[in-house]
């Protein structure tokens, strides 16, 4: 897939969101903006897995691996803002939904209702967003378009579905350029 921009390294404040349903393309399209710079740094921020434990996610992350090319650095890391604060070069951050799951888990807030935990989500995404305009060179990150099918039975899933609906505006409204894959092909919004 070519991409719809053309990425210049030498904007000292590029910051492109790329969105889009799961399996859309949106990692792959992202990739290929970057894959002529001499430094590239890639914050994976899922969990490492288990193989045996999960044989899907495990062939997820292979596949992704595999993709890169092989001067980028890799992060992995939940610590989203701490990468855009200290890596060099271009970066991307692969993906916003899993981040979004790790601060989840981290305020330990799956079941609880949303105005007993808000403040703490909110003080999270404004961390991000504060990296994410500050970063200096290309940036990019890649988030996850969930809100368009059925509603979720469980709890969490309406949680996680609300969350990075909030996250997904907080991030558009702080790039310069949001791009969404639909079916492989690029749409600049």
């Amino acid at each position: 897939m070519a991409p719809l921009i053309d990425p210049d390294i030498t904007s000292p404040d590029r910051r492109i969101l790329i969105t889009g349903g799961v399996r859309s393309g949106k990692s792959r399209y992202a990739e290929t903006l970057l894959a002529d710079l001499a430094e590239v740094t890639y914050v994976a921020t899922g969990p490492v897995p288990d193989p045996a434990a999960d044989a899907e996610w495990a062939a997820r992350i292979a596949d992704h691996r595999v993709r890169r090319p092989a001067h980028w650095s890799t992060v992995e890391t939940t610590d989203a803002v701490g990468a855009l604060r200290s890596v060099s070069g271009a970066i991307l951050i692969d993906c916003l939904g899993t981040w979004l799951t790790a601060v989840i888990d981290r305020l330990d807030t799956w079941d609880e209702p949303l105005h007993n935990w808000q403040d703490d989500f909110h003080d999270q995404v404004d961390k991000l967003v504060t990296a994410w305009r500050a970063r200096r060179g290309l940036a990019v990150a890649v988030t996850n378009e969930v809100g368009w099918g059925l509603v979720s039975q469980y709890r969490s899933g309406r949680v996680f579905t609300e969350l990075l609906g909030l996250l997904n505006q907080e991030m558009a409204a702080a790039s310069d350029e949001v791009i969404m894959i639909v079916a492989g092909r690029a749409l600049q919004l």
